[in-house]
């Protein structure tokens, strides 16, 4: 028994000392293998019990459980990997504390409101209409996908902006980390869903780097960033689920989205860029702020 504990403590030291000092791709690549690996099981029992067939494309309620699976899997591998590379979720950009809230209401707020002017440009100019008769058939999923947004904000977070863009930033300028980390970010929307996700994929990576920004504007914190994701999932989750926007086709799909996924149109891009403009601007002005405190 002795020499049992011997040998795992040696392996362990060994294994900590080796991840340690590993270059960042091994450590990345070791990340998401280990995730899937250790999610693959569960996703199978979950097909197996949904009787899902891998020729059939995934329903809502069909792809629920598995995202579920999936991401409540991810803290716990997150965790093994701060272990492993001597590093805390402080070093992520996650810290639960009242600035991590203010920063997620913050940042949940302008999520929010980013689409509600873009939506309401494309109302004014007839570029979609709102059904307003479909407005009660939000309260009953308002609480839901509210929870579900906060989930997957959180958790896309700590893996694409917390652990794979500090992971990214140790051997790479942080513009790179940037536009690998959003890369990354984008091609595995791919997991999901081939068809829709392909004309989203320019979009979904312009998404990430207004992410980036958000955390480094928040001085390397993810609670701007999360709220953020949050309030843009939970906002296109309540309009799409209730129904609540029709497009008129008065302009092409490439103006308004593709197969009505706004990333997949002039009309997203316009929504992170102005996102990220104010992102920006708060920046800027936080900065000549405590550049003059400091003169004065």
């Amino acid at each position: 028994m002795v020499a049992f504990i011997d040998l795992w403590e040696s392996s362990a030291n060994n294994l900590f000392l080796y991840f340690e000092n590993a270059s960042v791709l091994v450590v990345v690549i070791t990340f998401f293998l280990a995730w899937v690996g250790c999610w693959l099981p569960i996703a199978t029992l979950i097909a197996a019990a949904l009787d899902l067939k891998p020729s059939q494309p995934l329903k809502d309620n069909q792809k629920l459980p598995l995202l579920l699976s999936l991401y409540l899997l991810a803290p716990l591998i997150v965790w093994n990997a701060m272990w492993l590379t001597n590093s805390s979720f402080a070093d992520y950009g996650f810290l639960i504390n009242v600035s991590l809230l203010f920063s997620l209401f913050w940042g949940f707020t302008l999520g929010v409101l980013s689409l509600v002017v873009i939506f309401s440009c494309q109302i004014w100019l007839d570029w979609c209409k709102f059904q307003p008769l479909k407005v009660k058939q939000i309260t009953s999923i308002v609480l839901p996908i509210l929870l579900i947004g906060l989930l997957v904000g959180g958790i896309e977070e700590l893996v694409f902006r917390g652990f794979l863009l500090t992971q990214l930033g140790r051997d790479y300028p942080i513009w790179l980390a940037a536009i690998i980390s959003s890369l990354i970010f984008a091609l595995l929307h791919l997991v999901w869903e081939k068809k829709e996700t392909v004309p989203q994929l320019p979009g979904l990576w312009l998404m990430g780097m207004v992410l980036v920004l958000a955390r480094l504007v928040n001085d390397g914190n993810l609670g701007i960033a999360w709220g953020l994701h949050s309030g843009w999932v939970w906002a296109i989750g309540c309009i799409d689920t209730a129904g609540l926007i029709n497009y008129t086709g008065n302009v092409p799909e490439w103006v308004t989205g593709k197969n009505k996924k706004p990333l997949a149109g002039v009309t997203g891009f316009v929504c992170m860029l102005l996102t990220g403009l104010i992102l920006w601007s708060f920046f800027t002005f936080i900065a000549t702020s405590s550049t003059n405190k400091r003169i004065e």
